[in-house]
């Protein structure tokens, strides 16, 4: 087996080969081939440590992640992640990979293809929302699928939204400023309380929100809004796996990403109808992205053999 550490992992991953990757695992997930059960987690006083196994047939892919996720670290990273791959065909496992990579960029991927499915094509304006892992990777991700004429970057913290504005070529702005005068909005942060209002949100805006915390949400009122997941099953269950924000709403309501994608549910319906992409990420995205890094990894020979 194989050893790929993050430096590596991030040269790999090409990110259109990305979003079409979680494409194709999500449309399995909808048509019922994909195996991916929900989240499960260990909890800590400071953190929790989450398990998320998947086997996506298209792909030829299975594996399972371990991401640790510890909102009150300083000064390091507040998520770290390792994937294994195994042999669909035998079980042998085959790689270990630094998740951490694979979780930043195959979430903002996850994020561009459903803007990429429901966004008004004239979309003009991003706001960023949240100053982050999340917030840059969505910036480079969400830009390949619409062109943006403005970046809007907000924060609770102003200098973190200016210091990434900058990074990133954006203007920094107020968060109700940003929402409010946004066609795409990436909502990316670890918020107990609503950071996000959906009365704010102008007709036609399409949302993107992945942040998660068992013990909050980051917007409200989104039962409003055309509503995508990547899997009922998920999204709608019980936190570590589900969302807060899709509390009391029927998931009957709520389409798919995968089904989307396969033309199987109808998307936007107009122009002035709101859409929002609620993201609790799932193996199947995570089996995607490791099956990319690792078909690109045995064409080039980049990685180190390991005996277990």
């Amino acid at each position: 087996m194989i050893l790929l550490r993050r430096e590596e992992v991030r040269a790999l991953l090409d990110p259109e080969a990305l979003i079409d990757a979680v494409a194709t695992a999500l449309v399995d997930v909808s048509a019922g081939t994909a195996s991916v059960p929900p989240r499960i987690a260990a909890l800590t006083p400071l953190g929790l440590l989450g398990a998320m196994v998947g086997y996506v047939p298209s792909l030829g892919v299975l594996a399972a992640k371990l991401v640790a996720v510890f909102p009150q670290n300083a000064g390091m990273p507040t998520h770290r992640a390792l994937i294994a791959v195994f042999d669909p065909r035998t079980g042998t496992p085959v790689a270990v990979l630094d998740g951490e990579e694979i979780t930043a960029q195959r979430t903002a991927a996850a994020s561009a293809l459903a803007t990429r499915l429901l966004a008004r094509e004239e979309a003009a304006v991003l706001a960023l929302v949240g100053t982050g892992v999340q917030a840059a990777s969505h910036a480079r991700y969400v830009a390949r699928v619409r062109r943006f004429r403005t970046v809007l970057v907000a924060g609770r913290d102003p200098a973190k939204a200016a210091k990434l504005a900058a990074e990133i070529g954006g203007q920094p702005a107020a968060i109700e400023e940003a929402v409010r005068s946004a066609d795409v909005i990436c909502a990316t942060t670890h918020a107990r309380e609503p950071v996000v209002r959906m009365r704010w949100v102008r007709p036609g805006t399409h949302v993107n929100s992945v942040g998660l915390n068992p013990q909050g949400q980051e917007l409200d009122g989104i039962g409003g809004a055309l509503l995508a997941v990547e899997s009922r099953a998920s999204a709608f269950a019980a936190p570590p796996a589900g969302a807060n924000e899709l509390r009391g709403i029927a998931p009957e309501t709520a389409v798919e990403l995968g089904a989307l994608v396969s033309g199987s549910s109808p998307g936007r319906t107009s122009r002035e109808q709101v859409t929002a992409y609620k993201s609790v990420g799932i193996a199947a995205e995570d089996a995607a992205a490791a099956a990319l890094v690792l078909r690109r990894a045995r064409e080039t020979g980049v990685g180190t053999p390991i005996e277990m």
